[in-house]
């Protein structure tokens, strides 16, 4: 596959969206639960795509993607119906309608592993998108995007997503989601002093379980009994409250709290399924609070894989001593260094 002539190069369009952590009421940000409320964090790393933009003429193939972290190189053919290796993407790609007089070069990377249960599909998603929009006349706003991300998953791959992940990753920073009727969601930002949100960020960390997250037979059971039991599951009623308990500790400051709320939000949901908080997780759990961790939370729906957030004592050296003990618990186990993101998807071109 020849890459095109440099110098023809119209410009190079870059986007950077942030991922989530700490997703108080997930399971809520359903279309069986029809309403919910949600506590998120956006956080760094984030997921990072970058479009060379070239005139038609310049390479044979109109759009050839780079997935990074996979080592493929490939060419996207919008036009031919279904999605071959990557078909988040090439969906995404088919959903925003290149314009017929260009020629791309997709690249897309992230830092965070893939399957790590925070929310990286959306963010590539809400990244890829916010990208291609520079393409066309007029600009989506971040919800606007969030909407079509999700729409990519739901509608054209016919996927299970609440909406939570979508609107963390196109607003960044911390969230309190109100979802008024799936999928309709006012989304309010927590603004709190550069102290609260640097002892916020200094408390928290970040544990990948060394396994890949994906849909289950759990979840799918999960799912069903939800749907059987309608939005008014008293089983949702804690993962409702979680959020605004989130939500009034960090106004407060009060981290005590707050990782009260994430420990209530963990134990919800091993009441949707006791396989939703996993071995691994529970192992975790088990060296965090002998180390004086105050707050966890298995990040999104929970299960095999994935990731769980931490929320430390008032100590660094503790923190890092309590780093050390999980990763020396399991070769599997490991620390991902997070940062809270001020800023939510952007977006510039040179």
């Amino acid at each position: 596959m020849n890459a095109p002539d440099p110098g023809t190069r119209l410009r190079v369009i870059n986007s950077v969206a942030p991922i989530r952590i700490c997703d108080n009421g997930g399971w809520t940000d359903t279309w069986f639960a029809v309403h919910g409320k949600v506590f998120n964090i956006g956080v760094y790393p984030y997921v990072e795509v970058q479009i060379e933009v070239f005139p038609r003429q310049a390479q044979e193939d109109r759009i050839v993607l780079h997935a990074e972290n996979y080592g493929e190189r490939y060419a996207v053919r919008p036009e031919i119906p279904g999605w071959d290796r990557h078909p988040l993407l090439e969906a995404a790609i088919e959903y925003m309608h290149i314009p017929e007089e260009v020629a791309l070069q997709i690249s897309i990377y992230s830092e965070a592993p893939a399957g790590c249960s925070t929310g990286t599909s959306a963010a590539v998603s809400v990244a890829l998108i916010g990208a291609l929009d520079s393409l066309t006349p007029g600009r989506l706003t971040p919800h606007e995007v969030a909407d079509a991300a999700h729409k990519v998953e739901t509608d054209l791959l016919k996927l299970q997503s609440g909406i939570q992940d979508q609107l963390c990753s196109a607003y960044g920073g911390i969230n309190f989601i109100d979802m008024v009727a799936y999928p309709h969601a006012a989304v309010s930002q927590i603004h709190v002093s550069n102290a609260i949100w640097w002892e916020l960020e200094r408390r928290l960390v970040l544990i990948y379980l060394g396994k890949s997250h994906s849909s289950s037979a759990v979840h799918e059971k999960v799912i069903a009994e939800l749907e059987d039991a309608g939005p008014d599951c008293t089983k949702l009623v804690p993962l409702r409250k979680t959020p605004e308990m989130a939500r009034d500790a960090v106004y407060a400051g009060d981290f005590e709290a707050l990782g009260r709320s994430m420990i209530v939000n963990t134990e919800a949901q091993g009441e949707l399924n006791a396989a939703l908080i996993s071995q691994d997780a529970g192992q975790v759990i088990d060296v965090a609070r002998e180390n004086g961790a105050i707050g966890w939370k298995v990040n999104g729906a929970g299960g095999e894989g994935g990731s769980i957030t931490l929320l430390c004592g008032d100590t660094s050296s503790q923190k890092r001593a309590l780093i050390r003990q999980i990763e020396e618990a399991n070769p599997l186990f490991r620390n991902i260094p997070i940062y809270l993101s001020r800023f939510g998807l952007r977006i510039w071109a040179v």
